[in-house]
């Protein structure tokens, strides 16, 4: 008597034709995050001198490079606040209206135009001589010129522009998915807009807008190029992606290098951590309420 088929057999483990479709997903990670992470961190556990745990001890030790951490906090967490703050109004704005797509559209448009390109525009715009401060010239508003480039009024409106078409649509992916007929119920029970909004969409929001907290602070997290070009890179601007740089394209210390990268992704980490942990605060449930 046979026994069961090898592909029966295989699918007794769960080794079907719908588990292979995640071979390449998986291969794609091993490739190019899990082997550079394993690679970063043996890497940063070897110092060109010292215990091996020197590099960290060198970057925590020095308030030159620890105090990155902060410089870079300082920048994405209110941008990333802010940039929220805006997304959530439109969005619900914009489901409402028969042109969605056009403006959609719009308002995603600076994330075609890259981060290298919103800099170099806004030195234009921004700059001593730029058209910001020669129109408030004109009006008479400004008697001389105010600095908002190379500072770090320059890097944070840079990342406003960048990260809010970003936070727009993720959030508007999850207003869309609530059902209307939701709040339709809840006018009908005599709730108003603002308990229509805090008692009804935001507990119904707040999982998404986690996510979407998580990932916009990773990207502002992760400046580079606005905070060269239109900050201060040696003073307040000078964000941990920098040190991370400088160590180990200017100092040739590739394994201090790997190192500060380490210590960003796990200051990374503990943020995202907290910001999903806290969000069981406000509405334990589905995700979300869909439209069916």
């Amino acid at each position: 008597m046979r026994g069961p088929a090898l592909q029966n057999r295989l699918a007794a483990r769960g080794l079907d034709g719908t588990t292979l479709l995640l071979l390449p997903g998986l291969l794609f990670m091993l490739a190019l995050f899990i082997y550079p992470f394993l690679y970063g961190l043996a890497d940063s556990l070897m110092p060109k001198e010292g215990h091996w745990y020197a590099n960290y001890v060198k970057f925590f030790s020095d308030p030159f490079q620890y105090q990155t951490i902060a410089a870079t906090m300082w920048l994405a967490l209110p941008v990333t606040v802010i940039n929220l703050a805006f997304a959530v109004p439109v969005a619900l704005r914009v489901r409402l209206m028969r042109r969605q797509r056009l403006l959609t559209t719009i308002l995603v448009l600076p994330i075609t135009l890259g981060t290298v390109f919103v800099a170099d525009g806004l030195l234009t715009f921004l700059g001593p001589r730029g058209w910001f401060n020669h129109t408030l010239l004109i009006l008479g508003i400004l008697d001389t010129p105010v600095k908002l480039t190379n500072n770090y009024w320059g890097v944070f409106a840079s990342l406003l522009i960048t990260g809010f078409p970003f936070a727009f649509l993720l959030t508007l992916s999850y207003v869309t998915g609530i059902d209307p007929a939701i709040e339709q119920a809840a006018a009908t029970l005599g709730a108003g807009p603002r308990q229509r909004f805090f008692r009804v969409f935001l507990p119904l929001l707040v999982p998404g807008l986690a996510v979407t907290f998580c990932l916009a602070f990773v990207q502002a997290f992760a400046v580079f190029p606005s905070a060269v070009l239109l900050g201060a890179p040696a003073g307040p601007t000078r964000v941990i992606s920098i040190a991370a740089y400088q160590a180990a394209f200017e100092q040739y210390d590739h394994s201090l290098g790997s190192a500060i990268a380490l210590i960003m992704g796990g200051v990374e980490l503990v943020v995202v951590l907290a910001v999903l942990a806290t969000r069981s605060l406000f509405y334990r449930g589905p995700a979300s309420g869909t439209k069916g």
